[in-house]
């Protein structure tokens, strides 16, 4: 996930600011929907205080997760052994390369986040393992991140590449280009690559919608779309069945829905 230490977020720069443990942090938040230990009592009391009103928020929290996993692994069966995890958030066992590396022991995997805390987490916990690495970079500057790629030989464009962007984009306003960021790196991409994403329906219930609204003005507010918004993120990509649709329906077909719909999408570059 994008994920940001809370704060006033201006119209120019929505990064976060240096860590400050007083303040809550949406990607400890996350790490607590998914019972880890890297979040604080204030991030943990903002995730109960938004678990009173959607308690479903944890289960979507783990249906998303698994639905990156399950792209990580169509991937790799598909051949590609190199994976690039953008707003990868703190790390959460099992992790991109360790999926990977069940079906392709040699995967490059590089994680990419622009929140600090994150990748402190990062850089201690996974890039240890060669060919694993963490990079600081913002999403929403593609060419920035990509120019580190190239630079450090990280990733080769010539060969297929996997790219995760799981809750990411609707951190991403309308007036900071999401489509142009998937442009970005779709034309860098080789055929035989794979897009997956998870992002936030405006279809969700709005009981949901007004827990959300919360987070506006701060470096965590969100921007939810539609089927078809998140489709369009995908031309220049096959869609892959069954489409665009929550993310539980790529999993099993006897999961819940849930008032919070995260819907998910996997494409392949022909």
């Amino acid at each position: 996930m994008v994920e940001g230490t809370e704060g006033p977020a201006s119209e120019h720069n929505r990064t976060p600011q240096p860590f400050n443990p007083g303040l809550v942090n949406s990607a400890r938040v996350y790490d607590y929907l998914l019972g880890g230990k890297d979040n604080r009592e204030i991030d943990q009391n903002m995730a109960d205080q938004m678990l009173s009103r959607a308690p479903e928020i944890k289960t979507l929290a783990w249906f998303t997760r698994s639905f990156m996993l399950k792209a990580v692994e169509m991937a790799a069966e598909a051949g590609i052994r190199q994976f690039l995890d953008l707003g990868s958030g703190i790390p959460s066992s099992p992790n991109v390369h360790e999926v990977a590396r069940e079906i392709e022991p040699s995967a490059r995997v590089v994680y990419v986040d622009y929140d600090p805390v994150v990748h402190a987490h990062c850089d201690a916990l996974l890039a240890k393992p060669r060919g694993v690495t963490a990079l600081l970079g913002d999403v929403r500057r593609p060419h920035d991140i990509l120019d580190q790629l190239n630079n450090h030989t990280l990733i080769d464009f010539n060969e297929p590449v996997a790219i995760t962007l799981i809750s990411v984009l609707h951190y991403v306003m309308d007036d900071e280009h999401p489509a142009e960021i998937i442009a970005a790196f779709r034309d860098q991409l080789a055929p035989g690559s794979y897009l997956a994403i998870s992002h936030g329906s405006i279809d969700s219930d709005p009981e949901i919608l007004q827990v959300l609204a919360g987070t506006n003005d701060t470096s965590a507010q969100v921007a939810f779309r539609s089927t078809a918004q998140t489709e369009a993120f995908f031309a220049g990509f096959e869609l892959l069945e069954p489409g665009v649709v929550p993310v539980q329906q790529w999993l099993r077909p006897d999961l819940p829905d849930t008032r919070m719909v995260m819907l998910g999408a996997i494409g392949r570059k022909p």
